[in-house]
């Protein structure tokens, strides 16, 4: 039988990361020389992560940890999705402020995006825009400005995903903007190798661990996170929904904010995944959620997922999936994690009688959002 587009999708991901890794380190000296002129024009800049949905959750999941890596250029970046930026501009665009938006784009052709963009570029007196796209013919990927206010990066072909839901096109985008923004990109190349090695191992973990999952009774499905892993966790829920057609009703918290309130979510059908943290620090808060998760009496199962060999992590949870990046970052970990969260939104969805590649047929979900209107803006911000 012939693989699905999500699941050759989902599957692809650690070679095509290195693959993405290997063709823009051809363009790194432009990417640095795009940057370096921002910064010596500009003694403070903002830098806005942007896009829609998925998308939208890519700088979500990055920015903790990018903010650190941009704060000597005297730069601070935000995350503002495009449905935010285009229906409120004022709210959130600044004439005076230097702003370099980053849009993160598989189609390039959602109508929030592209407006982002124009508007941006009207509002803002110096504007600067970054396109990490999957589609070198979508109309972001297209737009034509001077060349020390654009910087175009098209991912390898195999990252336009088919499939309705974003999958290697979400960790693909993340992984280029990460390397866009690295202080030193050869180290970071060297680091890709080990995230595709944690990534083939979380693909056959995942594998062996799903089909008991499967067969647990589900009503509905949260996730957990702190730091990066709160955008991990909203990206893991949407996956969640859309492929199961919103069979499942599915949330996503950080591990502290769990407490004050969605908690009340909990009942003997509510599975609970909790991304552990590898930081010493955060990593007590997330055990501590898992020890009074586990004593609960009316919840359903309870995964976590570790970079770390732990035995309190075994003790506190029914299952548990562990990858070896024990001395790295959480932002690494992120991507065989996401893994993790597609396979087992993949699995469901089949097990519900849909098809992955297309679980809305009635059309309630399209690949490019369809419907939405763009008014003009007249005013000044």
């Amino acid at each position: 039988m012939e693989k699905s587009h999500t699941m050759r999708e989902i599957e692809q991901q650690p070679s095509l990361w290195v693959k993405a890794v290997e063709q823009f380190s051809s363009e790194k000296e432009n990417m640095e020389q795009f940057l370096q002129a921002i910064n010596s024009k500009h003694e403070h800049a903002r830098v806005i992560f942007t896009g829609a949905g998925t998308s939208a959750f890519i700088g979500e999941t990055i920015y903790p940890y990018i903010r650190r890596e941009i704060r000597d250029r005297g730069w601070e970046v935000e995350t503002i999705s495009t449905t935010n930026l285009t229906s409120s501009p004022y709210s959130f665009l600044d004439k005076n402020i230097p702003t370099i938006m980053v849009s993160f784009a598989r189609s390039g052709n959602s109508p929030e995006s592209v407006a982002a963009v124009e508007l941006a570029e009207k509002l803002v007196n110096d504007f600067y825009e970054i396109t990490i796209t999957c589609n070198r013919e979508g109309a972001l990927a297209k737009r034509k400005r001077e060349k020390d206010e654009q910087l175009v990066l098209i991912l390898p072909e195999e990252a336009n995903d088919k499939g309705l839901a974003m999958t290697s096109s979400y960790s693909t985008m993340m992984l280029t903007a990460l390397y866009l923004f690295s202080k030193n990109k050869d180290e970071f190349a060297q680091k890709v190798q080990e995230i595709a090695k944690a990534g083939e191992e979380m693909l056959n973990k995942s594998k062996n661990l799903i089909p008991e999952l499967v067969k647990l009774p589900l009503g509905k499905l949260v996730y957990l996170g702190s730091g990066v892993f709160e955008g991990l966790s909203r990206e893991s829920a949407l996956k969640f929904l859309e492929l199961t057609s919103g069979k499942f009703p599915t949330m996503f918290d950080t591990t502290l904010g769990f407490r004050h309130g969605p908690k009340s979510i909990l009942d003997p059908n509510t599975m609970v995944v909790v991304y552990v943290s590898n930081h010493e620090y955060t990593r007590k808060y997330d055990l501590d959620m898992l020890k009074e998760l586990h004593a609960e009496q009316d919840r359903g199962a309870l995964l976590a997922i570790s970079g770390v060999e732990d035995p309190e992590v075994e003790k506190y949870s029914d299952y548990q999936i562990n990858i070896p990046l024990s001395k790295e970052e959480d932002m690494l970990l992120a991507f065989p994690n996401i893994i993790f969260a597609q396979l087992w939104a993949y699995e469901k969805s089949l097990s519900s009688g849909l098809s992955p590649d297309n679980p809305s047929p009635t059309g309630v979900i399209n690949r490019v959002v369809q419907g939405v209107k763009i008014y003009p803006f007249q005013g000044e911000n």
